[in-house]
């Protein structure tokens, strides 16, 4: 009784001390004000909303073996003569790059297991990015008041290309020296300055000598900086705007409904982290990526056949190789448009105008109202069939990459291919953007049928007279608030008199573009008025609920469900 009685009053002293604790922070700093906000904070509940999280997972997968990989890999491109157990390149001539890659591979234990843990958790970064962008935007997420947090999204893409290309260099492998002696060619197409530029990238001729160690420091330190930076910027704002939401019933465009972080989104959070964890690992214990020791050491007058690089830039490469060979002299300057154009202006435009998008709708629209809740893809046929356009165009470029491959696959010659995907890129995305509007103004059309006939039963009535029909039901009214909960805008005219400045016809033009691709949906006078209300965007005032006990967009309301 002595032991228990004596255990209790260690544990009311520990309470007591903690709450002591807690009470002299708070007092100096907001700390219950902080967890009350973030305990209550409602996080959305649907799958396509864990993109992101996939993204963050992976960096947060990503930093732990780049700082292991650290401890052991010198980024010196001194040379010196192989001596280690990896027999066919024993005796050869390397850089330290390469050589503690290779100790990494096969003498540092688990080493090669980190190197591919590493390497597919930086493809799986990138590539969740890409797809939640791609969710963002075909939903219509990036409107107000997001349009900052999808510009720190465009960054943070721009510097994980950046640092995946970075980091894909540093082994001086002869696969990534070649991606080196591409990047020095787009470099020096830049007109003017580019040799001065090149010459200062890489110390020298290439491939000089300090090449390596910057792209180290690069890689290791500034890039991995700014994206930290950026991501606590992201989720800040993410914390602040609150999530956008699917149009079900209890969801409007002035509330934030979703599951509250403690427990239930905590508790799915961590098991997404270990599942991602554990799903890299096996793939990183089960598939070979990137076999350094294969390639050999770099030399300036090799290069590998059939080199491919990550998937992340390889639409880079085929922009290069569709590139016809033009350039031009103008004042003793050779300007490579081979180069310049696809390798620098094709991707400075893209990346321009995913940057400004969001302004550019807003502008062309003349939409300043918030928005949180999701556009269907299907409602806006538009702006889905911008977004397949630029798919298909990027999934050509990928193609072309490896157009040598695919010629060899095939047996068809070289310029064969590259003609044939010369015509792809052009006439692609065009038949993508076309094809793509018309699915989505026919599932419009189906949406009407759906609410005008209602739902097939799968049951077959025959009538006295023989005709055979199918029987339908009434539309279940969750459905119904679905598919009448959209947004109704429409473009501004022109006016009737007086001229017409050219900016304004741009300006309707571009709405028109974007706005006019609507069937109309059946419904009654009430439900139009309640979809206007619904999607009517929140006050800034003191938060009030609802009819629906749903509170204002400032207030976000958490719901197990």
């Amino acid at each position: 009784m002595s032991l228990r009685r004596a255990r209790e009053r260690r544990h009311e002293r520990a309470k007591e001390a903690a709450v002591r604790a807690f009470d002299a922070a708070d007092g100096r700093l907001p700390l219950a004000e902080l967890a009350r906000a973030v305990l209550r904070k409602a996080f959305p509940d649907h799958w396509s909303f864990l993109l992101g999280e996939l993204a963050l997972y992976s960096f947060l997968v990503l930093f732990p073996t780049g700082v292991y990989l650290t401890l052991f890999f010198d980024p010196s491109m001194v040379e010196s003569t192989y001596t280690g157990p990896y027999e066919p390149l024993r005796g050869q001539l390397m850089t330290q790059a390469y050589t503690t890659t290779l100790r990494i591979s096969f003498e540092v234990r688990g080493g090669l297991l980190i190197r591919q843990v590493h390497h597919w958790a930086a493809l799986v970064f990138v590539a969740a990015i890409a797809v939640h962008m791609l969710r963002v935007f075909f939903t219509g997420a990036f409107r107000k008041p997001r349009e900052a947090n999808w510009a720190v999204g465009v960054s943070l893409f721009v510097l994980a290309l950046l640092e995946g290309f970075a980091g894909y260099s540093l082994p001086d492998d002869l696969l990534s020296g070649t991606g080196l002696r591409t990047a020095a060619t787009i470099l020096g197409s830049v007109p003017v300055v580019g040799t001065n530029l090149e010459m200062f990238v890489f110390g020298g001729e290439f491939p000089g000598h300090v090449v390596i160690p910057r792209l180290y420091v690069l890689h290791v330190l500034l890039v991995p900086g700014l994206l930290v930076a950026l991501l606590t910027a992201h989720l800040l704002l993410v914390f602040y705007l609150k999530h956008t939401h699917w149009a079900v019933p209890g969801r409007t465009n002035r509330n934030a409904v979703g599951q509250p972080m403690v427990p239930q989104f905590v508790t799915k959070s961590t098991g997404l982290f270990l599942l991602v964890f554990g799903t890299l690992t096996v793939m990183a214990a089960v598939a070979q990526v990137n076999p350094v020791w294969n390639y050999g050491p770099y030399r300036p007058d090799l290069v590998s056949a059939g080199s491919q690089p990550d998937w992340y830039v390889g639409f880079l490469e085929g922009a290069l190789r569709l590139m016809p060979p033009w350039d031009t002299v103008v004042a003793g300057h050779t300007i490579m448009w081979n180069v310049l154009l696809p390798a620098l202006v094709l991707p400075g435009v893209l990346f321009t105008g995913l940057l400004f998008y969001p302004l550019v709708e807003k502008w062309a629209t003349g939409d300043h109202a918030e928005h949180h809740l999701c556009d269907r893809p299907r409602n806006r046929p538009a702006r889905t069939g911008l977004g397949a356009a630029g798919i298909t165009a990027y999934a050509v470029l990928l193609v072309a990459g490896g157009n040598d491959l695919v010629a060899l696959t095939f047996r068809v010659s070289v310029e064969t291919i590259t003609w044939v995907l010369r015509v792809a890129l052009v006439l692609g995305p065009l038949l993508a953007f076309a094809v793509t509007r018309r699915v989505c103004l026919a599932l419009q059309a189906a949406d009407r049928r759906r609410l005008t006939e209602g739902e097939e039963t799968r049951r077959v009535y025959q009538a006295v007279h023989g005709e055979i029909s199918g029987r339908h039901r009434p539309v279940p009214p969750a459905v119904r608030y679905r598919l009448l909960m959209r947004e109704e805008q429409e473009p501004p005219a022109l006016p009737e008199q007086g001229p017409v400045p050219r900016r304004l016809r741009l300006r309707t033009a571009l709405s028109r573009f974007l706005l006019t691709d609507r069937i109309e949906l059946p419904a009654r006078a009430e439900e139009r008025a309640a979809v206007v209300a619904r999607s009517a965007p929140p006050r800034r005032t003191e938060p009030e609920a609802d009819g629906n006990g749903d509170t204002e967009a400032g207030e976000p309301r958490a719901s197990g469900s």
